[in-house]
């Protein structure tokens, strides 16, 4: 019986141990599983969760650059936007969309004649519905020069190849040859016969080199010349800041009169006299140049050349300051500026009277005259008419044309006393509202003529028409016809039509000049005169020069040119 108790304890021990046992190991299989299936749902939740970041992050890269790329497309257009704005240039849109004339067609239109490839002409050109005309561009020269740029040119701060464009780019539209430009020089102008006569003035010369062309409208747009006053020896020995060759000369003058007074045994007075930089002229230009060649004088010569502190620039005056066109807050401004450094000379109401080889004669305001010796002269004084210009003047005849300055024309540019003769930019004054002869007031007035020929373009037609059959059925007799009658009378319809047509309206946009040391000067002219100096206007000065260059290439070389300088300096050697 005891046997058989505790058998049965010991069985339902090991029972209850088994039990035990078995439980455990549930429970631990239980936990396991447990462990097993939030091991598993956790990696399944976080291969979900580099899922979703794998799917989101192309999303987020995508967000980021239509972030980036519309702000890109915002600022581009902002740019684009003020580029019309300030160029006046939306016409440049609705031209491409507009319907054309076929050059079969174009070819019997009113032939239009330009002359020069200047601010003037260029700005109608450009705004001028060339399939609408034959037009004909004559010049010497076949590229346009921003001429706000060119004294960067004379010490390196823009290289002249970043300011030019080539004027048959312009003679393009639609990919068709719209304009036809001839390289020639015009040399003369017959009012009563309509036509130009044209050389050519370049160094490789064919069997042709003289041409008459006929003209239906002539645009007289060359320009003008140097002033010299009639100061004997200017032309011969002075250096001007007109065309891109004025550039390279002073340019190798500077760099010259560096070397040649660095010979061994030169003498100190020829020194002095190599060193002594003269510019005669105290507007805009004259001051600019003197602010460039400060700055090259500080930045660059001095760290190559030795001598170089011993060159003095001095700027002559006739007048009792420098830039009268200004404020006399600027004036002020400008004259203290540049007479801080003491390499640089302002003498006002000195007048040149003579100029020779290595001196110059100046008057000052007592009426004595002294000899001033120099190395460099560069003549900075203001435009006279060229000689094309003189010439029409003269042909048309006193009666109609006795202005000294330029071409007299009435409110639409027409040349008074003539027909079919339209003058703009530096070559013509208007007597009731006579303009500066700048950029500035060139371009606007080659804009408005562009679009007046465009208004105008079918009774230009009608008259070309007109004028053909009386010119057939008319007996012309050159004995009693004068220089001042034309040819071809213009016709009631055509004129009454014409003075229809809006006048033109300067807007004055400011005036800006730079005077050296990264800094520059501003007046804009409304009710009140609002003027600017410092640094600040030098960044806007460049702006605005950024802004008025014609085209993506020469804004991208430009700013090259001026990031080029600042980093590594100006080139100081020859060539």
């Amino acid at each position: 019986m005891m046997i058989s108790r505790n058998l049965s304890k010991n069985i339902f021990g090991i029972k209850h141990q088994t039990s035990k046992i078995a439980q455990t190991s549930l429970n631990r299989n239980i936990r396991s599983y447990s462990t097993e299936n939030n091991s598993n749902n956790s990696n399944n939740s976080n291969n979900n969760n580099e899922e979703k970041q794998k799917q989101q992050e192309p999303k987020k890269k995508w967000n980021k650059w239509l972030v980036f790329g519309g702000l890109a497309a915002a600022g581009f257009g902002a740019f684009t936007l003020t580029d019309l704005i300030v160029n006046d240039d939306f016409d440049s849109i609705t031209d491409k969309f507009r319907s054309k004339l076929p050059e079969a067609e174009r070819k019997h239109r009113p032939k239009v004649v330009i002359l020069g490839t200047g601010w003037a002409s260029l700005c109608m050109l450009r705004k001028l519905h060339t399939d609408e005309f034959d037009v004909y561009i004559i010049s010497p020269r076949n590229y346009f020069l921003f001429t706000p740029l060119l004294v960067g040119g004379t010490t390196g701060t823009v290289e002249v190849r970043s300011i030019m464009e080539p004027i048959r780019k312009y003679c393009k539209r639609s990919d068709s040859e719209e304009a036809t430009f001839i390289e020639a020089e015009c040399v003369s102008v017959d009012p009563k016969k309509k036509t130009v006569r044209c050389v050519d003035n370049s160094t490789v010369k064919g069997e042709v080199s003289e041409f008459d062309l006929q003209y239906d409208h002539l645009i007289v747009g060359v320009g003008a010349d140097n002033q010299t006053f009639g100061i004997p020896g200017v032309k011969e020995n002075a250096c001007f800041l007109k065309e891109i060759n004025d550039t390279r000369v002073i340019r190798d003058k500077i760099i010259d009169c560096l070397e040649t007074a660095s010979y061994p045994g030169q003498p100190e007075k020829e020194i002095d006299r190599l060193l002594n930089f003269i510019v005669v002229g105290g507007g805009p230009s004259g001051v600019e140049f003197t602010a460039e060649l400060n700055d090259f004088l500080q930045s660059d010569l001095l760290r190559t050349y030795p001598l170089a502190k011993r060159i003095k620039v001095t700027l002559v005056e006739a007048l009792p300051h420098i830039l009268t066109i200004f404020d006399k807050k600027i004036i002020d401004h400008v004259e203290k500026r540049l007479t801080s450094s003491d390499n640089t000379r302002i003498w006002t109401k000195t007048a040149v009277v003579g100029v020779k080889e290595k001196e110059i004669t100046v008057r000052n305001d007592k009426k004595e005259e002294s000899q001033v010796p120099y190395g460099l002269l560069v003549w900075a004084t203001g435009n006279t008419p060229r000689a094309l210009t003189t010439q029409l003047i003269k042909d048309i005849g006193p009666s109609h044309q006795n202005n000294r300055r330029g071409l007299i024309v009435d409110e639409y540019f027409r040349v008074v006393g003539t027909d079919g003769i339209w003058a703009i930019g530096d070559a013509c004054i208007n007597l009731q509202k006579p303009l500066a002869q700048t950029a500035q007031v060139a371009s606007q007035q080659g804009r408005y003529l562009g679009r007046l020929f465009n208004h105008m373009a079918e009774d230009m037609n009608k008259q070309k028409i007109e004028n053909a059959k009386s010119l057939s059925s008319a007996i012309v007799t050159t004995v009693s016809t004068t220089a001042a009658t034309p040819l071809f009378k213009e016709n009631q319809d055509f004129n009454d039509k014409l003075k229809n047509q809006p006048i033109f309206k300067y807007r004055h946009m400011g005036t800006l000049a730079y005077i050296g040391d990264h800094q520059a000067v501003a007046e804009f002219k409304g009710d009140s005169t609002t003027t600017f100096e410092g640094y600040f206007t030098y960044y806007l000065w460049r702006s605005v020069y950024f802004t008025k260059l014609l085209s993506m290439r020469n804004r991208v070389l430009v700013s090259f040119d001026w990031l080029k300088s600042t980093v590594f300096g100006r080139d100081v050697s020859r060539g």
